[in-house]
């Protein structure tokens, strides 16, 4: 036994004695279950916090003898042993985080608000380690000589990055504020969303329905005054007073990202975390933005016209008071939308729903993906999995080979945050042996549970979004790195929604459709008028879509374009309390106002999240990136028409894409991955036209 493994295990040993572990911990040992799933059957609640301790222990230890190292640094001594450490934090962080989203008990929540100041503190100890970073920097000054293929000079930018992005270069008082401001930072995203999930418990208690089902419920409910109230509970989450109020963790989070900027050198939080993404600042962000919001909103505003048109035959009809209230609100829109829907296009939700059983679409799912890339996808019985409602997959290749594993967990609980997301399990990689560690990867979602006398049917949104996040799961389980770092789907924020929304142009391709949509009662393929309805409605209501995803960009984006959080006394989002220096600090509500306004929103839509229940950007990493799903949309739309061009399954441009995007991971700058795909530069046109906006 190799000296280093051996002290190593012995470690663990000593460690396990003094946390008076009396068995092993499942995070400890090798996984024999099938394809090495986790074995969740074994994991107990109490082996989560040992485990991370361990795996801290462990990682420092790796990351010492790296330092160690009487060699001159090499690519292979420092940069690839960092990569291959911290295998134990790695298995527990995976269970463990994925768990606390998707069956979040209260203990468990507990558990992640312990480890997480401890995980965070372990990153700045890494990250702020001078002799680490000595032997980091020597790589890094010298690159261009050191014989690198592209993806190690990607994984060796991005370390070094993480170092200055984490504070090395400040002084000892500036390292122990970063810190502080990190651990903080990691304490109240997860509050936040600990707050909203609770929050939206709570609007399931009171509708009886769950978040996930709102919109379907504000389009088929005709009761205006439940409209309203139903509205403004969902659009007030964390603004509500009480246990679950965001409003004060929002100032804090903003102020701390804010700190930090200004600590790295910049003036805002936006630009110091763009300065590696494809947009590179926000100025640019922002010219984008305006772009798309000029056109949508014009629409928006011819929607707003046809829908007032039925408001007033209502009130015609004796159906709705006349007088001043007889106009649409927010609460108006997806009701009044759907009606025009169904007397422009004869399309009505409840007749296409039949067609779309869940397990159907997810058919419809897997065999896009075999015609496209020759995946076979094969149910798997008798696997671990964390709950009942959770169902396996193996995928294979053309050839036979072993792609990974992908599980599926479509339904809501109240354990579970809302929306629908993909993540990992173990993520691909390639071991120092030369063995391809193959991922497992989990497609969440919220569709409607079924019940014992309807199976669960999907609306058209519900069956974009399983098409989007297996676009993400592609993205997963495809690649062919081997570095974790660039593997899947660690790329830049603003092009990891390129494979998942371009998957998403196939979901209601009349061949598609042909193959996957049938009655869950007769088995009858949808018809082909019904067909013909929903490609004629696809760009219906896109001046709301657009206008709400663009609003709540814009508002991601000022949230952290600020250059302070306080402000003169006249300003029309002060809060009137007075801060440390006599200003006045941020009303956040105000301040959502006063953009809204700002931006031209018309009065009868709001951001498609607002500040207090904003996940995405106050706990999901998105912040200063909510905008990627519409600059991601420009590289989706443009690539989908190339297809269209070639064949929607042509062999050759499949293959392109699959060998350029989704097995190169972040192994490669992005645009240059696009432009090999696709040939030339992305044109936004191809958004807009695609939206019907142009």
């Amino acid at each position: 036994m190799r000296p280093r493994v051996y002290r190593i295990l012995l470690a663990i040993i000593i460690i396990m004695t003094a946390s008076g572990c009396s068995k092993i911990n499942p995070f400890l040992g090798e996984w024999k279950t099938p394809y090495g799933l986790p074995p969740f059957d074994q994991i107990r609640e109490k082996d989560y916090v040992p485990a991370v301790k361990i795996g801290i222990k462990l990682q420092e230890k790796e990351i010492d003898a790296i330092i160690a190292c009487s060699e001159e640094p090499t690519f292979e001594n420092t940069i690839a042993a960092y990569q291959r450490s911290g295998a134990i934090l790695d298995k527990v962080q995976g269970v463990l985080f994925n768990l606390s989203e998707t069956d979040g008990t209260p203990s468990l929540q507990r558990i992640v608000d312990r480890v997480i100041p401890m995980l965070t503190e372990h990153n700045d100890d890494i990250f702020m380690n001078p002799y680490f970073f000595e032997r980091v920097k020597s790589l890094y000054d010298r690159k261009g000589s050191l014989g690198l293929d592209r993806e190690q000079e990607m994984v060796l930018d991005q370390m070094y990055r993480a170092f200055v992005s984490n504070g090395i270069s400040l002084d000892r008082e500036g390292q122990a504020k970063m810190r502080s401001i990190n651990k903080e930072l990691a304490i109240l995203t997860q509050r936040f969303g600990n707050n909203i999930l609770a929050q939206n418990n709570s609007f399931a208690e009171e509708f009886g329905i769950s978040i996930s089902e709102y919109s379907g419920k504000m389009a088929s409910c005709s009761d205006r005054d439940l409209r309203e109230r139903m509205f403004k509970a969902y659009s007030s989450r964390g603004n509500n007073g009480g246990r679950y109020d965001n409003k004060d963790i929002v100032l804090r989070i903003a102020g701390l990202r804010l700190e930090k900027a200004k600590l790295l050198g910049y003036n805002n939080s936006a630009n110091q975390i763009l300065a590696d993404k494809m947009a590179h600042d926000a100025s640019t962000v922002d010219a984008f933005l305006i772009k798309l919001l000029i056109p949508a909103a014009a629409k928006a505003r011819e929607e707003v016209a046809d829908m007032q048109k039925l408001m007033d035959e209502d009130v015609a009809a004796g159906l709705l008071p006349a007088g001043e209230d007889a106009v649409i609100r927010p609460w108006d829109w997806a009701y009044y939308a759907d009606r025009v829907r169904q007397t422009r296009y004869a399309l009505n939700e409840d007749e296409v729903r039949p067609y779309f059983k869940m397990e159907n679409v997810r058919e419809g799912v897997f065999a896009t993906a075999h015609r496209l890339y020759g995946l076979n996808i094969e149910k798997l019985d008798s696997i671990p999995v964390y709950h009942p409602d959770v169902e396996g997959f193996k995928v294979t290749d053309a050839d036979g080979s072993f792609i990974g594993i992908l599980l599926t967990d479509y339904y809501p609980r109240s354990t579970k945050r809302g929306g629908a997301w993909m993540n990992n399990f173990r993520n691909q990689e390639v071991t120092a042996a030369g063995e391809d560690i193959r991922p497992i990867i989990v497609n969440v979602g919220n569709f409607s549970k079924p019940t014992e006398d309807m199976p669960s049917l999907l609306t058209l949104d519900e069956v974009s979004t399983m098409f989007h996040e297996f676009g993400h799961a592609l993205h997963g389980l495809l690649s062919k790195c081997r570095y974790k770092a660039v593997s899947g789907t660690s790329v830049a924020r603003d092009f990891v929604e390129l494979p998942s929304q371009i998957y998403e142009n196939w979901a209601f391709q009349p061949e598609v459709l042909a193959g996957y949509a049938r009655h869950y009662q007769t088995g009858e393929v949808i018809p082909a008028e019904l067909v013909e309805k929903i490609r004629n409605a696809a760009t219906f209501n896109q001046g709301f879509m657009t206008t709400e995803l663009v609003a709540a960009s814009i508002l991601d984006m000022k949230w952290h374009e600020l250059t302070s959080l306080e402000v003169s006394a006249g300003c029309p989002f002060s809060s009137g309390i007075k801060g440390s220096n006599g200003m006045y600090i941020i009303d956040p509500v105000k301040y959502e106002d006063f953009i809204c306004f700002d931006m031209g929103l018309i009065d009868e839509i709001i951001p498609r999240y607002r500040t207090t229940y904003f996940n995405h950007i106050f706990n999901g990493g998105y912040n200063a990136g909510y905008y990627s799903y519409l600059w991601a949309e420009v590289l989706d739309k443009d690539a989908f028409e190339l297809f269209m061009q070639n064949g929607i399954f042509d062999k050759e441009t499949a293959a392109s894409f699959r060998s350029n995007i989704l097995e190169k991971g972040g192994s490669e700058e992005p645009m240059a991955l696009y432009r090999r795909f696709r040939g030339a530069e992305p044109n936004p046109s191809a958004l807009l036209r695609a939206r019907g906006l142009k």
